[in-house]
């Protein structure tokens, strides 16, 4: 009989969670909408060129955040054949938590489902870990566009790619980033005597 009530709470708990927070996440892993939106992540002009590229070549807007100064993109722009209508600059994000949390409000305004993510190879893996928690939470679909890296490029730790997904999953609990709450409590630890 136990074993019984504890069946139908298990199902009633994947019923809540599948129709309740979880039903945004379902929602981005089914959609079947072509992508609606660019996102390039700043903090390599090749990434910025291979975005515009994209966008010029599928026709579709264009999100830079986080990229180079204003003058330089907008010299791409022109390179491309870009205009500026077609094309945001996104200066708000420091770090690749925040190029999605800055963005996915705006994203979900407008009522976009799917979004080409371009980002270096060696930092595709964290930022999709990142975007999909964030993105996903917003029932935004994203699909990974890695650029060619250099041979200078480190590859990113495992670790790295968890501890920012944690950082992403606190986020869309709580809407705040707790990593400086968490540093601030790990000086506070070392001031300990």
């Amino acid at each position: 009989m136990a074993s019984r009530w504890i069946w139908i709470g298990g199902a009633g708990l994947m019923g809540f969670l599948c129709a309740g927070p979880l039903l945004p996440y379902r929602q981005a892993l089914l959609t079947d909408r072509p992508p609606e939106r660019i996102l390039v992540l700043g903090g390599d002009v090749d990434r910025e060129r291979a975005g515009l590229q994209l966008a010029r070549q599928l026709r579709l807007p264009l999100v830079v955040s986080g990229g180079s100064n204003p003058e330089y993109a907008q010299w791409l722009m022109e390179k491309e054949g870009l205009s500026a209508g077609q094309v945001v600059l996104d200066y708000r994000a420091a770090d690749t938590l925040e190029n999605f949390t800055s963005l996915v409000d705006d994203l979900q305004g407008d009522g976009v489902e799917h979004v080409l993510l371009v980002t270096s190879e060696d930092h595709l893996p964290r930022a999709l870990t990142v975007g999909s928690v964030v993105a996903g939470s917003r029932g935004i679909r994203l699909t990974g566009v890695p650029v060619a890296c250099r041979t200078t490029c480190p590859q990113e730790g495992a670790g790295k790619q968890w501890s920012d997904g944690l950082r992403a999953l606190a986020w869309v609990l709580t809407g705040q980033d707790l990593k400086p709450w968490a540093r601030a409590q790990m000086q506070r630890l070392g001031q300990r005597p």
